[in-house]
């Protein structure tokens, strides 16, 4: 746990992810990336400076292996309130339209919901438990398909919901989160979604191992890269704000 907290708080502190008083609703899936940092919230709330409170959304999208009641015994046993919003996804996204690229769609409808338990629960805060890896892979993607560099940010404001999203995981490699669960013998979700291990994710991660057999370092040039970009809008947007205000 102490290699993750390490991660997660240097993402935190380098972009002022938690103030105090902060009541933040961390999305969990049921997968090993939000389980790890749900228990990083938790620990972290121990020893962080600043005071904040935590809750647990999940939302349960209709499928067959989606496990309620593992989410609830994790949240019961860390003393975490957990709210689980029903939703009609698998069946408007799989069912009735039968979507051939379905993560847009059903990423879309999930965000819909949690927001809004989040601004029902008193939260101004949500935490996405995406990793390294799903920012390397998000960036290839942009670049590969639709023609852009751009890739999610470490923190984002909604205008029109007053909520912050945050990703503190955004420096924790993959690998790390896998050795945690695996080393804490945590019971994850086998799976949280039809598509996984089959999306176009999926192959911009082999991308990145095939490339890392030739280029070792390709995984801390790309991530620099991608933070260098981000920093420097993040600076401009700073300045622009200072300028107008």
């Amino acid at each position: 746990m102490q290699r993750i907290l390490s991660y997660m708080r240097k993402a935190i502190e380098d972009y002022n992810m938690i103030e105090e008083n902060d009541k933040i609703a961390i999305c969990l899936s049921g997968g090993k990336d939000s389980i790890t940092m749900l228990h990083a919230f938790k620990n972290l709330q121990i020893f962080y400076p600043k005071k904040f409170e935590i809750i647990a959304i999940s939302i349960d999208p209709g499928f067959d292996f989606f496990d309620t009641n593992l989410l609830q015994n994790i949240c019961t046993s860390l003393q975490i309130p957990l709210f689980i919003e029903k939703s009609h996804a698998k069946e408007i996204v799989f069912d009735i339209r039968k979507e051939k690229n379905p993560c847009s769609l059903c990423a879309n409808l999930r965000r819909g919901i949690i927001n809004s338990v989040a601004i029902r629960e008193g939260c101004n805060k949500i935490a996405l438990g995406h990793n390294q890896d799903d920012v390397l892979e998000t960036f290839l993607l942009n670049l590969l398909y639709a023609g852009s560099i751009n890739t999610f940010s470490p923190v984002s404001y909604m205008d029109r919901s007053k909520v912050t999203l945050i990703r503190p995981l955004v420096y924790t490699p993959e690998k790390d989160i896998k050795r945690f669960i695996k080393k804490i013998d945590f019971k994850v979700m086998p799976k949280v979604c039809p598509m996984d291990g089959v999306s176009k994710r999926e192959d911009m991660k082999q991308l990145i191992v095939n490339f890392q057999k030739s280029i070792p370092m390709i995984r801390a040039n790309l991530f620099g890269a991608i933070q260098r970009n981000l920093d420097g809008w993040e600076k401009k947007k700073k300045n622009l704000d200072t300028s107008q205000g």
